[in-house]
């Protein structure tokens, strides 16, 4: 998901990944923004025990600022630490209960929300990239031409 979602914001000018083309609708920033707040929030704080510094709102609310490179960035590091707080959970705490955004789930369980919810949103940037740039991505077996 990473490549995908690095090949987007590559096809990209820093402007559109800013571009909204609606006030209901979130551009491919806010969602890289709120990928890397719902894995820290999940991952960092719920598995790992860190201390809970997100703010779910200014996620949506920010309408310009990091550019594409730092979008990047952000998302490489947090992916990073969510993999080394991963990696650091035994097999038995798989099941302990947790309790991240007030849910109540297994470490497992929470490690596999965070999982689908990366999936789906890049799957967002994928279509929203596709629309902006009207073009194939190529992301997986080139159509033929």
């Amino acid at each position: 998901m990473r490549s995908y979602l690095e090949a987007c914001l590559g096809k990209l000018t820093d402007e559109q990944v800013w571009e909204r083309h609606g006030a209901h609708e979130n551009a491919i920033g806010n969602l890289v923004l709120h990928l890397c707040g719902n894995m820290r929030q999940w991952i960092m704080h719920g598995v790992g025990g860190f201390e809970d510094v997100r703010v779910r709102d200014t996620e949506f609310a920010t309408t310009d600022g990091m550019s594409r490179a730092a979008l990047i960035g952000l998302f490489a590091t947090t992916v990073a630490e969510a993999r080394e707080t991963i990696a650091a959970v035994s097999a038995e705490r798989l099941v302990e209960i947790i309790h991240p955004q007030g849910r109540t789930v297994s470490v497992l369980g929470a490690i596999y929300q965070v999982v689908g919810h990366v999936q789906q949103h890049v799957g967002q940037i994928i279509l929203l990239t596709k629309q902006m740039t009207a073009s194939d991505l190529d992301l997986t077996i080139p159509r033929p031409r």
